[in-house]
C-alpha cells in the first residue's frame, strides 16, 4: 500500500513538474500560425538545450557533473484540450511529399540534444539471476598513448594509355604500403603502424611526412609500377580522452579515437586472414572448418568491434562462418565440382565449365607471379591449335604467329600435358593472355554464393551458422587466443594496448512472463500462465481472445492447371480450416467464391489485376465485399509481389497465401497458424495481456509507434528506399496497428516527413477511439549508434513541429532497438540456462556491457531453441514519461507476448517487428511497380522516351487502398 503511494505521489509531481509552458505559448494562449520565416524561431523550449528555461529538468550523471535533459513542457495537459481536430483539416486525406526541406529540420548545433542518461543504477526487479558470460573482452591501454592520424595518398607515376587515373584495389594498396615500409624500416616501422586498407595509417611513432617513389612488381615477367606515395600528418589522438570519456568527464563520444584503436585491432588478422568486410577468416590453417564437397568448404570465422561500456573498453568478438572456394588445381576443381567429368569427354560438360568458372581467380604455376587473374572465357579450340600474335611474345622476333605448345616449352621449359582440352583467356578488355588450366590454381579468397549450395551443403552450412551455445562460445575464445586474431603479432601492444583473454563474467536478471488472456470455444475469456522456460502456449481447447466471424470468403487456386501432385484438395482443405474454426468456436462459412487458375498469371501485372478486380466486383455487387482471398501456389513464386502489390494498393482485397503441399498434409498446427494470421487480418485480438501494460495502468490514452526503413541491396543505387511506420490504434490492449509504407531516396535512413506520417495515423487512432493519444512511445530500428544524433534532432524534431503545428502536445519517448550487433551471453552453469543451452527467456543485463551513462539494456525475450539467442538491444534516446530500468524493461518484454502470429513472445518489441514486416512488404511493392516499368520500357515503341527512374518514387504506386490502409494487412 505505501509502495503505491508513493508510486503515485511520484506521478503527481512529475505531472506539477511538466505542466510548463513554453514562452511563446504563455504569453499567446492561440500558437501563432508558422509562416515560412517563423518556422525556426518557434522551436519549443525542449530544443533550447542551454537555455535558463523552468522546462528543463536537471539530472546528474554518475560522476556528479550536471547534464540538462529537456523535457516536453506538455505532458500532463488534460486529454479534452486536444480533442478538437480544427487544426487537421482533412488529415485523414494527408498526402506525403517527398522530401522536407533538410534546412527547416536541422537545428543549430549549440542546440542539439544528446541521449538521455541512464535513469537509475539499473533495474532490481527479477523472479531469479543468473550468471552468464558474455564475449566482451576488456581492454587495458596506456592513457599517456598518443597515436599518429596519417593520410597516405597513392598516386600513380604514369598515367593509363586512356589517360583516365588508375583505380587502385584494396589490395593494390596494402600492396604498396608493405613494399614502402619495407624499403625503410627504420624510419617506417611496420610492426608499429596499422593500415585500414584505403588512406588512413595509425602509427604508434612519428613518420616522415614527405613523398616517396615505390616500385611494384607481382611477379616474373609482370610489368613494375611506380607509385608516389605521400604521408601527412591528419591527427594527433590523445588517449586519455577516451579515459575522460568512460569515466563521464565528456559528453561526446570520441570516435575518431575509437576507430583508429579499431584499426589497430584489426591490423593483424587483416594480415594473416581473409577480409571479407568486417569479417575475417583465418585459412592456414582455418580455426573451424567442414568440407561441404564439390570443391567448397565452410569456414568459421569472427568479427570485432571495440565498445565503450561501464566496465571500460571492451573488445567485442563474435562467430561468423562463410563458403569458400577451396585452394586447389583448376582440373581438380572441375572434377570435383562437376559430376562425372571426364577430360576425355570436355566438349560434352563444356557449358558446365564455363559456368563453373569464368570469374574466378587464379594464381599461375608456371612461373613466379602473386598475381590474381581472373578468368574472362575458354579459348574456342583446344590447346595444342592456340596461337598468338608473336609481339605477345617478349624479346621474339618471328614473322608468324606464336604456338602455344612451343612458347610454354621454348620460353618455361614446360611440357604442356593435356592438349586436347581449351585453355583458360586471363587477360582484361582486348588483350589476350592464354595458360593451360594444368598452371592454374584458385585462390582462396573467393566465397561461394550460399543461394547457390545443394541442399546437403546448405544445411551443413546453416548448422554450423546456427551453432549451439557451447560451440560459439569455443569458437569465440579459439579466435580470441588464436595467432591470427586481433589479439595476436605483437601489433597491439605496440600501441600500448592489452586484452584479457577471459569473457567478461556477469549477474543477469531473469523478468517474470506475464499472465496472458486466451479465449474459449464457448466465448469465454480464460487467463493462462506460461512456463518460465519457454514462455509458450497452445491453443488446444483455447480459442483466441476476439475472433472474427468469417461470412465471406474466396478461394483463388493457382495449382489447377498445373502438376497433378501440387494440385490443391479443395474439398478437403475447405472441411479442415473450417473445422479448426469450429474448434476455436468462431464461426466460418463455405467459401462464396472458388477460382481456377494457373501459376503462369502471377508473372503477368495486367492479367492478374483483371482477375482480383473480377472477383472483387463480382462478389461486392452480389453477396458484399469479400473479408478475405485465400490464394494457394503450388510453389513459392516472384509473382508473389505480384499479387500483394496489386491487391493491397490497387484492388483493396485482402489476401492469405499458402502452398497447396502444406495445405494437402493436413497438419494442425498449420491451420491453426493459418487461423491466426487470417484472424489478426480481419480485426480480430488473438492474444492480450491479462493486466495492462505495466507503467501505463490507469493512465490516458497510449499509442506505440515503430519505425524502420528497408534498403536495396549495396550495389543498388537507383531504387528506393522503403519506410515503414506502424502504430497501434487499439486501448489498452495495444496489440491492432495501422500502417504506412513510402518511398524515399536511395539508402536514406532518415525517414523524411516522419511527423506528417504520425500524425496521420494518430488521426486514425482518434477515429478508433474518439481521442488522440495522450502519450506516445516511439521504437526505432535499424539505426547505428551513429545515427543517434539524426533521430534525435531530424526526426524526433520533425514529430514535435508537426504536432506542435495542430496544436497537439502529447509526451514522447524514442527507443532504439537493435538486433544487429555482436553481443552473446552464454550461461555459465547448466542451472543458469535453459534446457537448449541458451540464457532463459525475459534475461535482462544492464550492468558493464552497457553504455558508461546512457540509458541501455539488453533483453532476449524469446526461447532459442536452435543456435545461439541473440538479445535485442534497446538504447533510450529521448524519455518524456520518465521511466525507470524496471518499468521499461518489464513494459517491452510484456509487449512480446502479443505478437500475432505465433503463441509465443518474440525477439524483437512488436511495434519494431510489424514496421520491419511492412517495411519488406513495401519492398515488394517496388520490384513488382519495378517489374512493370521495365516490361513498358521494353515494349515501348522506338523512339519514344525510356521509362524515367525516379517515376517508381511517385507515391500512388505505394500508397495502400483505403480498405487496407488502417488493419494489419502485412501479418
Amino acid at each position: 500500500m505505501e509502495s503505491g503511494e508513493r508510486r503515485k505521489k511520484g506521478r503527481e509531481e512529475r505531472s506539477e513538474e511538466l505542466i510548463l509552458q513554453p514562452q511563446w505559448r504563455r504569453q499567446n494562449p492561440k500558437p501563432p500560425s508558422p509562416s515560412p520565416s517563423s518556422e525556426v524561431s518557434l522551436q519549443p523550449e525542449w530544443r533550447r538545450r542551454g537555455s535558463n528555461s523552468t522546462a528543463t529538468t536537471t539530472f546528474a550523471y554518475p560522476w556528479n557533473q550536471n547534464y540538462t535533459s529537456n523535457l516536453n513542457p506538455y505532458r500532463n495537459n488534460s486529454i479534452s484540450s486536444f480533442q478538437n481536430d480544427s487544426a487537421l483539416p482533412n488529415i485523414e486525406t494527408l498526402h506525403i511529399s517527398k522530401q522536407l526541406p533538410t534546412s527547416f529540420l536541422a537545428p543549430q548545433k549549440k542546440d542539439r540534444v544528446s541521449p538521455i542518461p541512464r535513469p537509475d543504477n539499473g533495474g532490481t526487479s527479477a523472479i531469479l539471476t543468473t550468471r552468464l558470460r558474455v564475449n566482451h573482452f576488456h581492454v587495458n591501454f596506456n592513457p599517456d598513448t598518443t597515436i599518429m592520424h596519417y593520410n597516405v595518398a597513392v598516386k600513380p607515376m604514369f598515367s593509363s594509355k586512356r589517360g583516365r587515373p588508375q583505380q587502385l584495389s584494396k589490395s593494390d594498396l596494402i600492396m604498396i604500403r608493405e613494399k614502402l615500409f619495407s624499403d625503410d624500416p627504420l624510419r617506417l616501422p611496420l610492426e608499429m603502424t596499422a593500415h585500414d586498407g584505403a588512406k588512413n595509417i595509425y602509427s604508434a611513432v612519428r613518420l616522415p611526412q614527405e613523398t616517396f617513389t615505390v616500385d611494384i612488381s607481382e611477379g616474373e615477367d609482370e610489368k613494375s609500377g611506380s607509385y608516389n606515395v605521400t604521408i601527412t600528418l591528419v591527427n594527433t589522438l590523445k588517449l586519455r580522452k577516451l579515459i575522460d570519456y568512460l569515466s563521464g568527464q565528456g559528453i561526446s563520444i570520441p570516435r575518431d579515437i575509437l576507430q583508429g584503436m579499431d584499426v589497430v585491432m584489426k591490423e593483424n588478422p587483416a594480415r594473416c586472414t581473409i577480409s571479407m568486410g568486417r569479417h575475417f577468416y583465418p585459412m592456414d590453417p582455418p580455426l573451424v572448418m567442414k568440407d561441404l564437397h564439390h570443391g567448397i568448404i565452410a569456414v568459421g570465422g569472427f568479427h570485432h568491434s571495440l565498445k565503450p561500456t561501464s566496465q571500460g573498453l571492451s573488445l567485442c568478438v563474435d562467430y561468423s562462418v562463410l563458403a569458400f572456394r577451396k585452394r586447389m588445381s583448376v582440373l581438380n576443381f572441375l572434377h570435383e565440382h562437376i559430376d562425372g567429368f571426364n577430360l576425355n569427354e570436355f566438349d560434352s560438360f563444356r557449358k558446365r565449365v564455363d559456368e563453373a568458372l569464368i570469374g574466378l581467380k587464379v594464381n599461375v604455376t608456371h612461373r613466379k607471379s602473386s598475381r590474381k587473374y581472373i578468368i574472362g572465357r575458354l579459348t574456342p579450340v583446344n590447346t595444342r591449335y592456340v596461337t598468338f600474335p608473336n609481339d605477345n611474345a617478349k624479346g621474339w622476333i618471328l614473322s608468324k604467329d606464336v604456338s602455344l605448345l612451343s612458347f610454354f616449352r621454348d620460353k618455361y621449359g614446360k611440357d604442356i600435358v593435356h592438349k586436347d582440352i581449351p585453355c583458360l583467356d586471363l587477360g582484361k578488355g582486348k588483350k589476350k593472355n592464354y595458360v593451360p588450366m594444368e598452371f592454374c590454381i584458385l585462390v582462396d579468397d573467393q566465397r561461394y554464393p550460399k543461394e547457390r549450395l545443394d541442399g546437403f551443403a546448405g544445411k551443413t552450412l546453416k548448422a554450423m551458422s546456427l551453432a549451439h551455445p557451447n560451440e560459439r562460445e569455443s569458437a569465440i575464445q579459439k579466435m580470441v587466443q588464436s595467432s591470427d586474431g586481433p589479439c595476436g603479432g605483437g601489433v597491439i601492444h605496440n600501441f600500448g594496448m592489452s586484452v584479457n583473454k577471459n569473457m567478461t563474467s556477469i549477474v543477469g536478471r531473469v523478468i517474470g512472463p506475464p499472465e496472458l488472456k486466451l479465449g474459449d470455444p464457448t466465448g469465454k475469456t480464460i487467463k493462462i500462465t506460461v512456463d518460465m522456460e519457454k514462455c509458450n502456449w497452445n491453443l488446444v481447447g483455447r480459442s483466441m481472445v476476439e475472433g472474427k466471424p468469417v461470412e465471406r470468403w474466396g478461394i483463388l487456386d493457382f495449382t489447377s492447371f498445373g502438376s497433378y501432385r501440387c494440385k490443391l484438395k479443395v474439398n478437403e482443405f475447405i472441411q479442415n480450416l473450417i473445422g479448426k474454426y469450429k474448434k476455436f468456436g468462431i464461426d466460418m462459412r463455405e467459401p462464396i467464391w472458388y477460382e481456377e487458375s494457373s501459376m503462369q498469371i502471377l508473372a503477368s501485372n495486367d492479367s492478374l489485376s483483371d482477375l482480383l478486380q473480377k472477383i472483387n466486383n463480382i462478389c461486392k455487387y452480389n453477396q458484399g465485399p469479400l473479408q478475405f482471398l485465400l490464394c494457394v501456389m503450388s510453389k513459392r513464386s516472384p509473382g508473389y509481389k505480384n499479387l500483394k502489390w496489386i491487391s493491397e494498393t490497387k484492388v483493396g482485397i485482402v489476401t492469405q497465401c499458402c502452398l497447396s503441399n502444406s495445405a494437402n498434409e493436413g497438419d494442425d498446427l498449420f491451420f491453426t497458424n493459418l487461423a491466426l494470421k487470417i484472424n489478426a487480418k480481419l480485426g480480430g485480438s488473438n492474444v492480450e495481456l491479462s493486466n495492462r501494460l505495466p507503467y501505463f495502468e490507469g493512465e490516458g490514452y497510449v499509442m506505440f509507434v515503430g519505425a524502420d526503413v528497408n534498403h536495396p541491396g549495396s550495389r543498388d543505387t537507383r531504387s528506393p528506399s522503403i519506410v515503414a511506420v506502424v502504430a497501434t490504434v487499439n486501448w489498452p490492449a495495444a496489440n491492432r496497428y495501422a500502417a504506412r509504407v513510402c518511398p524515399q531516396y536511395n539508402r536514406c535512413e532518415k525517414i523524411l516527413n516522419f511527423g506528417e506520417i504520425c500524425l496521420e495515423l494518430v488521426a486514425c487512432y482518434r477515429r478508433k477511439n474518439g481521442v488522440r493519444p495522450e502519450k506516445i512511445v516511439v521504437f526505432r530500428d535499424g539505426v547505428s549508434e551513429y545515427e543517434f544524433d539524426m533521430v534525435l534532432n531530424e526526426e524526433l524534431l520533425d514529430l514535435k513541429i508537426a504536432f506542435e503545428r495542430s496544436n497537439y502536445f502529447p509526451t514522447i519517448t524514442v527507443i532504439v532497438a537493435q538486433k544487429r550487433h555482436q553481443t552473446r551471453f552464454f550461461p555459465e552453469g547448466w542451472r543458469d540456462g535453459s534446457s537448449s543451452g541458451n540464457i532463459l527467456p525475459g534475461t535482462v543485463v544492464d550492468t558493464k556491457v552497457i553504455h558508461p551513462f546512457e540509458f541501455d539494456f539488453y533483453l532476449c525475450s524469446y526461447y532459442g531453441s536452435l543456435g545461439t539467442s541473440k538479445p535485442t538491444h534497446y538504447h533510450v534516446l529521448w524519455d518524456e514519461h520518465k521511466f525507470t530500468s524496471d518499468e521499461l524493461q518489464k513494459l517491452i518484454y510484456e509487449m512480446c507476448f502479443t505478437f500475432a502470429r505465433c503463441t509465443k513472445p518474440v525477439s524483437l518489441v512488436p511495434p519494431v517487428y510489424y514496421a520491419d514486416l511492412a517495411a519488406y512488404r513495401g519492398r515488394l511493392y517496388h520490384e513488382a511497380r519495378n517489374g512493370t516499368l521495365k516490361s513498358a520500357a521494353y515494349s515501348a515503341p522506338k523512339g519514344s522516351s525510356s521509362v524515367s527512374p525516379t517515376a517508381s518514387f511517385e507515391q500512388g504506386f505505394y500508397r495502400l487502398h483505403a480498405d487496407l490502409e488502417n488493419i494489419m494487412f502485412f501479418i
